[in-house]
């Protein structure tokens, strides 16, 4: 069964991986496309710069007026500001200027887009020989655009990314689900009929003058309740438990009650409470006896049947409308490095197992009590706490 989960994990960081995979091939391509283009319009400025120069300086214009279509006039696409020798502003093309600015506004506005030019890109002196004039220019609204997409292709790919990873989680989950559902519905389906039998033997058992005053007759009658327990708990998996306000302390005592009876005489168990005593919890009673029992178990499991088992509840210190059960043994402990995997199907330390009795109890109160359930603390040698939380 881990063996399963830790393939689930390898696959999710295989999409993981291919994810960055994809977005690294593409940032480096747009990356080169993004030099290219830069690169042909700082050529685009440099001829725009010469023809410039030549055009000021001929002084036939008639005949370079081709220059000025065909070049100058051409730019649409990258932003210039010219300026003199004195800092007075010439000329500008393809700045975006605010509509219904006055004379010193705009000239305000283009002083502060050179002060940008500036930072982007170095200015290109136009040498006329008694003065000189400097074209500033910035990177055209395509480049600009370039320059911020592989951003937004990590964006998207990153959300590909995370999509893909909860849907397989969810996927997962809802496997898991249907699983625990089938096992359940099956597991009291089966154990119906062997016990209606032994319903019946018990009854005749005990109308029998032979076995009347047995007191095997009786055990017997309590073990068949516990299996209609059982049966009860398994159906209630996949339903919609029903909840109710219950005396917290009370139905925790009945719960040890019946499970230290069950277990060795060397392990001792313990109840405290800071609560008052009739402090209700909002719980389904045969699925809240399944997690206590499930816990104490391993517990009893880690001490070798040897320890003490001590219940404290309390309310915790972040929320105070809600109740906790800390459940701590004696027992081995739990590595740091296994905390995270004790509530996987399919985790146990035991020779013989399936490993579901932490795994089902987490889902039982987390899913159905809308509680929490972890390991609060555990040492290798000393022993563990599991926290259980539920709605006051």
């Amino acid at each position: 069964m881990i063996g399963i989960y830790d393939q689930k994990s390898r696959i999710k960081l295989l999409i993981v991986a291919v994810a960055l995979f994809i977005a690294a091939a593409t940032v480096i391509y747009t990356n080169i496309l993004v030099q290219r283009v830069s690169e042909r319009e700082q050529q685009q400025i440099a001829l725009y710069a010469k023809t410039l120069r030549y055009v000021i300086n001929t002084e036939e214009q008639s005949n370079v007026s081709f220059l000025m279509d065909e070049i100058i006039q051409a730019n649409k696409t990258i932003p210039v500001v010219v300026v003199d020798g004195s800092g007075s502003i010439v000329d500008a093309k393809n700045v975006n200027l605010p509509k219904g600015l006055s004379e010193k506004a705009a000239t305000s506005f283009l002083r502060r887009e050179i002060s940008v030019m500036k930072l982007q890109h170095q200015p290109i002196v136009i040498d006329l020989g008694s003065s000189k004039n400097f074209i500033y220019y910035k990177d055209s609204a395509l480049l600009a655009q370039l320059r911020r997409y592989p951003l937004v292709q990590l964006a998207v790919v990153a959300s590909l990314g995370i999509i893909a990873y909860f849907a397989f989680s969810y996927s997962r989950r809802s496997e898991q689900n249907r699983v625990w559902v089938g096992l359940a519905k099956e597991t009291a389906h089966q154990l119906g009929t062997p016990l209606s039998s032994l319903m019946a033997w018990q009854s005749y058992l005990s109308e029998s003058d032979r076995f009347k005053d047995e007191p095997i007759v009786e055990e017997l009658g309590k073990d068949i309740r516990r299996l209609q327990i059982i049966t009860e708990r398994f159906s209630n998996i996949g339903s919609v438990p029903v909840l109710k306000h219950e005396n917290i302390l009370r139905t925790t005592q009945n719960a040890i009650s019946y499970l230290q009876s069950r277990v060795s005489k060397k392990v001792v168990f313990e109840i405290k409470t800071d609560l008052p005593t009739d402090t209700p919890a909002l719980v389904n009673i045969p699925l809240f006896d399944w997690v206590i029992e499930n816990i104490c178990k391993n517990a009893v499991d880690a001490m070798d049947g040897r320890g003490s088992i001590t219940l404290h509840l309390r309310r915790p210190v972040r929320d105070r409308t809600s109740i906790a059960i800390d459940i701590t043994d004696t027992g081995k402990g739990i590595p740091k490095s296994r905390i995270d995997r004790v509530f996987m199907p399919g985790y146990t330390t035991k020779k013989r197992g399936w490993g579901l009795g932490l795994a089902l109890a987490k889902r039982i109160i987390e899913n159905y009590h809308k509680g929490k359930l972890f390991v609060k603390w555990s040492e290798v040698g000393r022993g563990t706490t599991f926290r259980l939380v539920l709605k006051g």
